[in-house]
């Protein structure tokens, strides 16, 4: 029995031991002291391109609050009829425009209402864009040097508007069709230049049928005068004879139409435009005019 209760009495102190228990939960440790950050070192690198990004360029005029209907210079030059906006930066560049007495040769400058500008020795008048369509009659060119035996396409839109306006692109008098006045000097050399890509389609009648292996010649492109012709599309007109074609390409010049078929032994009888950069001769008689919508206006600027 005193073995039994020995064994027992050390059972007993381990259960009563006194160490203390394992799950008591630790004391936090205390925060590492930190030091000051490090700053990184700046290089000449970022130096020199923080000074670029808050240096002035040259002729840039100072950014300030717009005011309600200031316009910049080279666009109000522009507007006045006298010549493009890239041709007005060269005006204002030179030292050729002031602007209330002062010459002016910052780009971006910005004239205010009642701002008087003076362009190489003239004053300035600025007009307000005005974009017309007409759908040009025979026996009406848009040169000035024919003579008296042929009337000028300006007879055709005379009243329309005071603002001095002019054809963008030519047409013989033969030619028929649409025909774009403006006052807008940098749409007509958008639309004059040989780059733009603003298509136009044309009716032309021939003297004779087109060979359907000349049809296709014309499609593929050919060269005139040393130039590459790109032809968009080209067909026979539905329900009309063979001698009625369809042709759809880039070029203003209308000359380049009747080269086409002049240089597959065709004689052209007519040619009339019946689609301009997306405007067509819907609702418009031949001989007629009207203003464009705004929402045309924008298309045009967008091409």
């Amino acid at each position: 029995m005193n073995n039994k209760e020995g064994n027992n009495n050390k059972s007993g102190g381990r259960a009563n031991s006194s160490r203390p228990s394992s799950n008591k939960p630790k004391p936090a440790m205390q925060k590492r002291a930190q030091g000051p950050k490090k700053v990184k070192p700046t290089t000449k690198v970022e130096i020199a391109s923080s000074l670029a990004k808050t240096e002035k360029k040259p002729n840039q005029a100072p950014k300030r609050p717009k005011v309600k209907d200031e316009i910049r210079l080279n666009k109000y030059i522009s507007n006045s009829g006298v010549c493009s906006r890239r041709d007005a930066d060269i005006y204002i560049q030179s030292g050729n425009v002031k602007v209330n007495g002062i010459p002016v040769t910052e780009m971006g400058y910005m004239v205010k209402p009642g701002d008087v500008v003076n362009f190489d020795g003239a004053v300035l008048t600025p007009e307000k864009k005005v974009y017309i369509l007409l759908n040009k009659p025979k026996n009406f060119t848009t040169a000035l040097d024919e003579g008296q035996e042929f009337r000028n396409v300006l007879e055709l839109v005379k009243g329309s508007t005071t603002a001095k306006i002019g054809p963008v692109g030519r047409m013989d008098k033969n030619t028929t069709g649409l025909l774009l006045f403006t006052n807008d000097t940098d749409m007509i050399r958008k639309f004059t230049l040989p780059t733009n890509k603003s298509s136009k389609i044309y009716q032309v009648s021939l003297d004779k049928n087109l060979k359907f292996e000349d049809l296709e010649k014309i499609q593929k492109g050919l060269v005139l005068d040393g130039h590459r012709v790109f032809v968009e599309e080209v067909s026979y007109i539905e329900g009309e004879a063979k001698s009625e074609i369809g042709l759809k390409l880039r070029s203003a010049n209308v000359k380049v139409v009747r080269s086409i078929f002049e240089n597959f032994s065709y004689d052209v009888l007519r040619i009339d435009r019946v689609a301009f950069a997306g405007l067509t001769k819907k609702n418009l008689p031949r001989g007629n005019w009207r203003l464009l919508t705004e929402q045309e206006i924008i298309n045009l600027k967008n091409v």
